[in-house]
């Protein structure tokens, strides 16, 4: 019987520990964005401003990929290239252009890789193209796509958002155009958008019940 009330008492112990830990506070873990921004989907939106050569987005984008293949069906996920400078804006271009080609999933990870782990800074369009040519992106169309007309304006559209939310880092989440995530080490970064995809969805219009179990992982 003492065996059994001592089980008992640690399990509980660990439970109001755990729910102590799963706790969020505004102003420390994120912030409240005044006004919030219009969002792009009716789903929860969540976005990811990151830069390829930024350290702190190349540790959190292997958690950020994992939760992406189970995150529930009324979430949306979308990555934003940051530009806090001009030299941020070819990375910004890069992934504009695969995208557009539909090949930026075989190479999201090989671009964190090459600047973290290679410590090569892809600077300039004659290094990207280089760089994505021998992983099967047609130079042609890739350097097309990049030069584009309608690149400038993703580019243009991307610099609005920086300065909407008033980022100052990165990486930084946002949660349905209200609630901004950033400065945190990684798991953190993850638990806490969890709590604020809870705390948004009660604000949200209801989705039917089978949108929010989580997706399959592939």
């Amino acid at each position: 019987m003492k065996k059994l009330i001592k089980h008992l008492f640690v399990v509980a112990i660990f439970l109001i520990s755990g729910a102590v830990a799963a706790a969020v506070e505004p102003g420390k873990d994120y912030k409240v964005l005044n006004p919030p921004q219009p969002t792009s989907t009716k789903k929860i939106e969540v976005l990811e401003f990151f830069f390829y050569g930024c350290s702190h987005c190349f540790h959190l984008h292997p958690l950020l990929s994992a939760w992406e293949k189970t995150m529930p069906k009324d979430v949306s996920l979308v990555y934003v290239p940051t530009i806090f400078r001009d030299s941020w804006e070819p990375m910004a271009r890069t992934f504009y252009a695969l995208e557009s080609l539909g090949q930026l999933h075989q190479l999201h990870d090989a671009l964190y890789k090459v600047w973290n782990v290679d410590n090569d800074v892809l600077g300039d369009e004659a290094k990207i193209l280089d760089f994505v040519a021998p992983r099967g992106v047609d130079r042609t169309k890739f350097s097309a796509a990049y030069n584009s007309f309608s690149m400038q304006s993703k580019v243009t559209r991307a610099k609005q958002m920086i300065r909407s939310y008033g980022l100052t880092g990165t990486p930084t989440l946002i949660v349905d155009g209200k609630y901004l995530i950033t400065g945190l080490q990684p798991a953190e970064y993850i638990r806490v958008l969890n709590e604020v995809i809870e705390m948004a969805r009660k604000e949200h219009p209801a989705a039917p019940a089978e949108n929010k179990q989580p997706a399959k992982a592939k």
